[in-house]
């Protein structure tokens, strides 16, 4: 049995190293471009791939994490969703559709199960459990919320797909290095799972706040 999850963790890494150098590919090449195409097309197979395999292995016996569990789903939740904003981006689109509300609800549903896991934590004295579900669910929860706002004002607010295109695939790079930090290199700590995602919300805001002064 550990032999066959040996295999399965292999290409677990394979994936996630594909979908981080290709995450870095498509960051640094000209937006919009097709080697950008490219690259967005290699980042989201292999952060998917990766991820819905890192699901049962975190399940398995020996090998149980439910933390590793809620975050590849959240790096699910972030490629899926990232990707179906560019879908918004055509006038012919007038609403949200099944496949968009299950994707956002069910980030929903598991952030609100990342922040009562956090509180059981501080419950059982755990600071550090605490905070990353806080962190991790806090984040899945705000995205989630905002993902419904948007879709509930879609006539007002459909020039808002690249940032939110943006915002979710970037942070979907984020889940791959903090991935290559964490099991990587072994840097199981705080600041390994945090600063990813605190230097990657900087990159976001900073896309962001480019793009509106390019739409105004």
């Amino acid at each position: 049995m550990e032999e066959i999850i040996r295999v399965f963790i292999y290409i677990h890494a394979f994936f996630g190293g594909l979908g981080l150098i290709s995450g870095i590919g498509s960051i640094v090449v000209k937006k919009g471009s097709i080697p950008h195409k490219r690259f967005g097309k290699l980042f989201s197979i292999g952060m998917l791939v990766s991820s819905l395999i890192s699901i049962p292995i975190a399940c398995l016996p020996n090998h149980q994490n439910i933390f590793l569990l809620l975050i590849g789903l959240f790096t699910i939740y972030l490629v899926i969703s990232g990707n179906k904003a560019l879908t918004f981006k055509s006038k012919a689109k007038t609403a949200a559709t099944v496949t968009d509300k299950i994707t956002s609800g069910s980030m929903f549903f598991f952030s609100v199960v990342m922040i009562l896991l956090g509180a059981y934590y501080l419950f059982k004295g755990s600071t550090s459990a605490f905070l990353l579900f806080l962190f991790f669910g806090g984040f899945g929860f705000l995205l989630s919320i905002k993902d419904f706002i948007f879709y509930k004002n879609l006539s007002t607010k459909r020039n808002l797909w690249l940032t939110n295109h943006v915002g979710k695939i970037v942070g979907a790079f984020i889940a791959s290095v903090t991935a290559f930090l964490v099991a990587g290199l072994s840097l199981n700590n705080l600041i390994a799972w945090m600063l990813p995602t605190i230097l990657g919300t900087i990159y976001i805001v900073y896309w962001k706040r480019k793009l509106k002064v390019k739409t105004s």
